[in-house]
């Protein structure tokens, strides 16, 4: 990863550690970045990339119970947890800042704003209040699978192809061991916590959808939704709900793109993104 960032852990009121990545000026206006459930900070490397040569300031972190931060000792991961984390990671921000957020990122910025945290603009990746059920289930089924790990870091990418098929495979697999960590047994397992998948998506999605109400509430807050045009998790009528409960609410439609938009089709993410952030963060130091 670029050298233009430091390792950086944040530690939440539970005491779990987040792990991260900061880089940029510490008076730039700054943008934070959540990844997807199952995944980790590094599904934003090349987003970070060009976030800081737009001058903004970047935290890029783990979640709880994925890639290097903390797994929660008693399995404490609904999205009221995910939320304390995010209000102690942009506990010492004193300039304005953007929430980009994937999915299960997204729900957690949702969640914040409910519970007081006041970003310039929320950015949301292919998650809406109302998600298709069938979405959910096949990202759920795939996290569920696999559960005795993979002889080889290739039989693992073989996993995500298979899931992804729309995607092309990487030639190099070695990126994909970011994901994974060996076990004593010499096998591969995902990076992240098998409990994080004990509470049921509906009650992650009721909290969501309670949430949004304070959102759609919050007119001062600009959102946008990035929506992958091939995603089976954001359907027309999850968006169109959406609107209705929230007219402000903008669009940006990536032909091309399921629901790991940002990875399927990185340019027209970055461009959109980054739009959105120059127009709210207004300063002298994004160029």
């Amino acid at each position: 990863m670029t050298n233009r960032l430091q390792r950086k852990t944040f530690v939440s009121p539970d005491g779990v550690k987040l792990v991260g990545d900061r880089g940029g000026p510490n008076d730039a206006p700054c943008a934070v970045l959540m990844h997807g459930g199952g995944q980790t900070r590094h599904s934003w490397n090349r987003a970070v990339e060009r976030l800081l040569d737009a001058g903004l300031q970047v935290i890029n972190f783990d979640a709880r119970g994925h890639g290097d931060s903390d797994w929660s000792p008693g399995g404490d991961y609904a999205l009221t947890d995910r939320a304390a984390d995010l209000a102690a990671v942009t506990a010492d921000l004193r300039v304005p800042f953007i929430l980009i957020g994937a999915s299960l990122g997204g729900a957690t910025s949702i969640e914040a704003v409910h519970e007081g945290l006041r970003p310039a603009g929320v950015v949301l990746v292919d998650i809406v209040p109302a998600p298709d059920p069938r979405g959910i289930e096949r990202i759920v089924g795939f996290m569920h699978g696999h559960q005795d790990g993979f002889a080889s870091v290739d039989e693992a990418a073989a996993a995500v192809a298979a899931y992804n098929p729309q995607r092309e495979r990487p030639r190099d697999t070695r990126g994909l061991m970011k994901n994974l960590r060996p076990r004593d047994d010499g096998r591969l397992y995902w990076h992240w916590d098998p409990r994080i998948l004990e509470t049921a998506p509906a009650i992650h999605h009721a909290a969501v959808a309670r949430a949004a109400d304070t959102l759609a509430a919050l007119t001062d807050i600009p959102v946008l939704l990035v929506r992958g045009l091939s995603s089976d998790v954001v359907s027309e009528a999850g968006v169109d709900a959406f609107q209705r409960q929230m007219p402000r609410l903008e669009i940006l439609d990536v032909l091309g793109a399921g629901h790991m938009v940002a990875g399927d089709r990185n340019d027209a993410f970055n461009d959109g993104v980054i739009a959105f952030a120059r127009r709210l963060l207004a300063s002298d130091a994004l160029s």
